[in-house]
């Protein structure tokens, strides 16, 4: 994907509070740096208050709001960008003040939810969220929005909704999550034919731009989109790998978290998001080299524990090591929790990681004796797919074949079953 057309020219504005620390300070604006490029902008410059408490009506104060429009108007930016959430006032009245669009944390991700989306689901699940933002900042400032032209903030699939009515777009809120709603459904009938058909399920969930999709790539040959920018990932991929035994998975690459993430985008993402619920083993995928891996890795347990999803088996597994020091490394993995290091571009500690993966599935393995009819070699075929076959031996018309296969395998195979006995060694 290439970069968005629209290149405006932005002020980044952070109010900072005594209780802030001033590493997540520089670590959160350089964030929004890299947010603002991937939607389209240049930050220009970047102004910084310290204030004992946000001003009520504005957030900053009234002399810091005329030093940012002295630098709109120098600068000849496009829009203001602030790295908080503004509230319908605060936006409103900020956006009268400057003369040029205002945008808040939330409405910047939105923007690039918006311009990544590809699939329907994508698309309504950004859509949703977009008119959850608009609806309690209708007033007045729709107006603002399209006296002040396009670009960042103003694009997506709620674009043209700034100026329609409340009724409307809670109408269009309603259809919205109806047929998110059927979605779902659809969904959930797409893992209950993978538990059917036994095979284990895994989710890759990490911060954005971790390199979950280049690691799906290099696990699986998927061939998914891959790009140095946040959420170049929006629409989840699933792919089936195959572990060092023989036996097999499907592998999940979900939407990127990112610290401070909207609430509303996670609630118009439940469907995607349940795939992370849903599966047998979870990979939180981190960024190594990245000085603030430590945050990242808290920002995404924090999303898993909204949705419900943070008492699930789970790897961490520190991506990047060929661009991180030894001792870095050393150190992560030392954490309590089991977890690797791994590289999805040189494809060092891969073999590791799915060793870990299968070991993970084999602890709810049994070792068991199927008697298959001859004439039913694609369930003698099945076997050798799913699980760990130990030897293969014929009687009169049926194929005996002594392995080691996990509950849902043996659910779906248990009319052939003829020995069980999970004491036997192997």
């Amino acid at each position: 994907m290439q970069r968005p057309p629209v290149s405006e020219a932005a002020v980044l504005v952070r109010l900072v509070l005594p209780g802030d620390d001033p590493a997540e300070v520089d670590e959160s604006l350089e964030e929004m740096r890299r947010l603002a490029w991937t939607a389209g902008a240049e930050v220009a410059c970047t102004i910084v208050q310290r204030r004992a408490v946000p001003c009520p009506a504005t957030l900053i104060g009234a002399g810091k709001v005329e030093q940012i429009r002295a630098a709109v108007g120098e600068l000849e930016a496009d829009l203001v960008i602030f790295d908080s959430e503004l509230s319908p006032t605060q936006g409103s009245k900020l956006q009268k003040s400057l003369g040029v669009k205002v945008v808040d944390r939330t409405q910047l991700i939105l923007d690039i939810f918006a311009q990544r989306a590809r699939t329907n689901e994508g698309k309504h699940q950004v859509e949703l969220a977009q008119l959850q933002y608009i609806l309690p900042r209708l007033t007045g400032r729709g107006v603002e929005m399209a006296r002040l032209g396009g670009g960042i903030g103003t694009r997506g699939p709620g674009e043209q909704k700034l100026e329609v009515d409340r009724r409307v777009i809670r109408k269009r809120i309603d259809r919205l999550r109806a047929e998110l709603g059927e979605i779902r459904k659809h969904r959930q009938v797409q893992r209950k034919r993978r538990t059917e058909g036994a095979i284990g399920t895994v989710a890759l969930v990490g911060y954005t731009n971790a390199g979950k999709s280049s690691l799906l790539n290099a696990l699986t040959q998927a061939g998914v989109f891959v790009e140095d920018k946040l959420f170049a990932t929006l629409d989840p991929t699933s792919r089936r790998c195959s572990l060092p035994g023989g036996g097999q998975i499907v592998i999940t690459d979900t939407v990127g978290f990112i610290r401070k993430l909207p609430h509303g985008l996670v609630a118009a993402f439940r469907a995607t998001l349940e795939e992370v619920n849903e599966a047998d083993l979870i990979l939180l995928v981190a960024d190594v080299s990245h000085e603030g891996v430590d945050d990242q890795v808290s920002a995404v347990r924090s999303v898993l524990e909204e949705i419900d999803a943070h008492g699930k088996p789970m790897i961490r597994v520190y991506n990047k090591v060929d661009a991180a020091g030894e001792d870095t490394v050393r150190e992560k993995l030392n954490l309590p929790g089991e977890s690797c290091a791994v590289s999805a571009l040189t494809r060092e500690g891969l073999g590791d990681l799915l060793n870990r993966i299968e070991r993970y599935f084999a602890t709810a393995r049994t070792r068991v004796t199927l008697r298959i009819p001859q004439n039913e070699a694609n369930v003698a075929a099945r076997v050798y797919e799913w699980g760990r076959v130990f030897e293969r031996s014929y009687e009169e018309n049926f194929i005996l074949i002594d392995a080691e296969l996990g509950a849902p395998q043996l659910g779906a195979l248990k009319a052939y079953v003829v020995d069980d006995d999970p004491e036997r060694g192997n």
